[in-house]
């Protein structure tokens, strides 16, 4: 039983986790912890925090990390050797470094950590994994994938230029920010072999961080001359909102579109698209199944879905394609995955 429960941060995310974790703990002692200092307790909250030691003296059972990236290691790494399990909303941290720290604090207590990516509680996500493999498109040839949405549309309600997504001392910039698809695509097709990369400002929005980023990942193949490539499209400058993961096979080809949950199949000489699935999501729905994933690791000791480790690749390949981008698109190989 969870008892004691901590949400680090109040942004957005922050307060969306703040309110699934009331609903379902409802009967839970939840603080909250902010670098600003706490004049009023927020709504589902039993008080709040303004500095590390009182939130570590509180001996959290379960701690949500939701402040900006470059400051997750920090506060994950004090928290984990009092004792708390993670939910580390994703990118795990702005870059690989003193991740092994944690990774081996939270493995020698015996934690949970995990990683935050929520799309991958998506039914509609993990129905176009499992067609995948069960081979409706057959061999796969080809992987394309976009996302993108006009920044200051992404919250309106709030000045764009202010927020984590404008800001590289937050950990802002398209490549960490819409980092889900480089989650995804590793756990559908494995271990990314190596990357080549662009990343550029293209538009005129005041920020200091990347808009646009173009990335061509090659996968970890069992015969290598069966390379499979794939490439990835990140921005904060189209209008029209996608989020769209298109796969080439010998047979057809399979498309999920992440904004409506519907998975369509194109036959091999069939000529048309044809729906398969669809599940109708709400925005809360994935990071509520989430929640309850975490938990039940908890209570049952089973292994996350997204491990640490799994957030720790996805930053790797992050590393990877900054290295590419300042050598003019150069392939640069990622480490061999130990077995």
């Amino acid at each position: 039983m969870i008892n004691r429960i901590l949400i680090v941060g109040l942004g957005s995310i922050g307060t969306r986790h703040l309110g699934l974790a009331r609903e379902l703990n409802p009967d839970a002692e939840i603080r909250v912890l902010r670098h600003q200092a706490c004049d009023h307790t927020p709504e589902f909250a039993d008080g709040c925090f303004s500095s590390l030691e009182q939130a570590v003296d509180f001996f959290p059972q379960l701690s949500v990390i939701a402040n900006p990236a470059p400051f997750h290691l920090p506060v994950a790494i004090a928290l984990a050797k009092s004792g708390s399990h993670l939910l580390i909303e994703k990118p795990l941290a702005a870059s690989p470094s003193d991740v092994p720290q944690l990774l081996a604090i939270a493995g020698q207590r015996n934690l949970v950590l995990l990683t935050g990516y929520n799309l991958r509680f998506l039914p509609s996500l993990q129905r176009f994994r499992r067609l995948l493999h069960e081979g409706i498109v057959g061999r796969v040839l080809s992987v394309r994938c976009e996302v993108g949405q006009y920044l200051p549309a992404w919250r309106p309600d709030s000045d764009y230029r202010i927020g984590v997504s404008a800001r590289r001392d937050l950990g802002g910039g398209a490549l960490l920010e819409l980092s889900h698809e480089l989650d995804y695509l590793r756990w559908i097709f494995g271990e990314v072999r190596w990357v080549r990369a662009s990343l550029s400002k293209q538009s005129a929005l005041q920020i200091d961080v990347e808009d646009t980023v173009h990335l061509i990942l090659g996968f970890v193949s069992a015969q290598a001359s069966d390379q499979l490539v794939g490439s990835v499209t990140l921005d904060f400058i189209r209008h029209d909102t996608t989020r769209l993961c298109t796969v080439i096979g010998e047979s057809g080809s399979l498309r999920w579109n992440g904004l409506t949950g519907v998975v369509e199949y194109f036959p091999a000489g069939n000529g048309e698209w044809n729906e398969v699935f669809r599940h109708a999501q709400q925005r809360d729905d994935s990071y509520r199944a989430e929640w309850r994933h975490c938990l039940d690791c908890i209570e049952s000791g089973h292994p996350p879905l997204i491990s640490g480790e799994d957030g720790m690749a996805v930053l790797e390949i992050i590393e990877a394609a900054r290295s590419s981008a300042q050598e003019s698109g150069r392939q640069v190989d990622l480490a061999p995955v130990e077995s």
